[in-house]
């Protein structure tokens, strides 16, 4: 009994030792990089002060309930949502894993063993030529964490699922400014489409003035076939706004989830956006955009995987220990006598394995510094974007201001030539030029406010938008 007690205590101290051993770690701790932030994207004359747009909630920024209800329901039910959402189930899974890390293995097992001896070998003739053995036994491994292996992997796991919650909170971004995007194109269809629509009531006046002067004898038959050929060219208009108002109905539906059906939409004269285009300082790119985190998320999983690969190297510190009933014999076989036991704890030094370890090594150093090279580039194409969005902002408010002018100088300018048509102070070619020109700017209008719109949202989305 005493040498029984005296080897447990070895053990024991085998394992203490151990766990001192384990504050030894040759893991690196992460640190994030050194990154140039202040100049991510062109500023120009706006300001960054203040709160960046980026702060603002999706349901501030679109005023539209029906737009609103449309992004909810996109959230809930579009496909790639859902998809992202079973990646993040899976590194969830992996994620309490490796917070298992820590923790032995066990295992139990029931076994029955059959050996047939030759009747002639030397315990063939005791055993009577065969030999049953009976065994339940629980068996438990343990590897102390003396480098930090175990502690990089946890790391690397939570990187990982921090990493897909990310990447699915960039799906979201994406969806809800897809959803508000081909809304608001929608809406200024339909504004193309009244225009449009209206012009063919004006055209099919004008074929009948164009007619009624051709009988004066004040036109020929060739000012009544070009009047005719406009009004044919307003309908070719309206059919395909009405085949794209289809396709971009088709679209928003698939956005949300649903078959293709008609969609239900307000008025883009309705539609406001009071919002101040803040961008925010250049290192909110890092806290907001679900992309770049998803990026530094990434690098950090592979940093701890560099981490795992290193400490290879080194020897690992393991206890095993199985234990249970074993008999040569059915009916003893839960007896206190068949009570066995085995405990080893050592340590084991990779010495030579087909340069397995230092290839593994290598590898997970070209993937760290891919991560790395990965996270750079996230941060260089968010700050190309929220430049692009800000300059095409700039660039369609502009304009607005001017296509609104342009809009009325034409509409005067071809209700002036019907006039002076009448009068005979003009001639058909000059009248039809001046209609043309002036439903050609009346669509570029409503396009311009579309494009407006639509700038707002990428800037939205490229600053990191509709995380709130």
């Amino acid at each position: 009994m005493k040498m029984k007690y005296q080897k447990s205590y070895k053990i024991m101290v085998v394992i203490a030792a151990a766990s001192v051993m384990q504050s030894c770690f040759v893991a690196k701790n992460y640190e994030r990089p050194q990154v140039k932030t202040e100049a991510l994207y062109r500023t120009d004359a706006t300001t960054t002060e203040g709160a960046s747009l980026a702060g603002v909630s999706w349901k501030t920024l679109f005023t539209d309930p029906i737009l609103q209800g449309y992004i909810e329901k996109g959230l809930q039910n579009n496909y790639d949502i859902r998809i992202a959402m079973q990646s993040i189930v899976a590194a969830e899974a992996n994620l309490k894993q490796g917070k298992m890390g820590y923790l032995p293995t066990l295992s139990v097992g029931a076994s029955l063993t059959h050996q047939q001896l030759a009747k002639n070998s030397q315990f063939g003739s005791f055993f009577n030529g065969s030999l049953d053995q009976y065994q339940l036994a629980g068996n438990l491994s343990w590897e102390a964490d003396i480098w930090g292996k175990i502690r990089s992997n946890k790391r690397a796991a939570n990187a990982s699922y921090l990493q897909t919650v990310a990447a699915n909170q960039a799906v979201k971004t994406q969806l809800l400014a897809s959803i508000a995007s081909t809304y608001y194109q929608l809406l200024s269809l339909d504004a193309q489409l009244k225009v449009a629509e209206e012009t063919l009531l004006n055209r099919d006046n004008s074929v009948t003035t164009i007619k009624a002067l051709k009988d004066a004898g004040n036109v020929n038959e060739v000012a009544v076939k070009q009047t005719e050929a406009q009004k044919y060219a307003t309908e070719l208009i309206i059919a395909d706004l009405k085949n794209n108002i289809t396709i971009m109905e088709n679209t928003l539906s698939i956005l949300l989830g649903q078959s293709p059906g008609k969609i239900e939409r307000g008025t883009l004269a309705a539609q406001t956006m009071n919002v101040d285009v803040n961008l925010g300082v250049p290192a909110d790119l890092l806290s907001k955009r679900p992309d770049v985190m998803a990026a530094e998320y990434n690098l950090i999983s592979n940093f701890e995987m560099t981490n795992v690969a290193r400490s290879n190297f080194y020897p690992s510190f393991t206890v095993t220990a199985s234990g249970g009933f074993q008999s040569l014999e059915l009916k003893e076989w839960f007896s206190t006598n068949s009570l066995f036991a085995n405990i080893v704890a050592g340590l084991t030094q990779p010495i030579f394995n087909q340069r397995q370890i230092k290839t593994k090594y290598e590898i997970a150093k070209a993937n760290q510094e891919k991560a790395y090279l990965q996270f750079e580039q996230s941060l260089l194409t968010a700050g190309k974007e929220v430049s692009d969005a800000l300059s095409q902002y700039k660039n369609e408010t502009g304009k607005l201001v001017i296509r609104e002018k342009q809009v009325d100088a034409l509409k005067k300018a071809a209700n002036y030539s019907d006039e002076l048509l009448n009068h005979g102070f003009v001639n058909y070619l000059e009248v039809l030029t001046a209609k043309n020109s002036a439903l050609s700017s009346e669509l570029d209008l409503i396009d311009n406010k579309y494009r407006q719109f639509n700038a707002i949202i990428m800037l939205y989305k490229a600053l990191g938008g509709g995380t709130q």
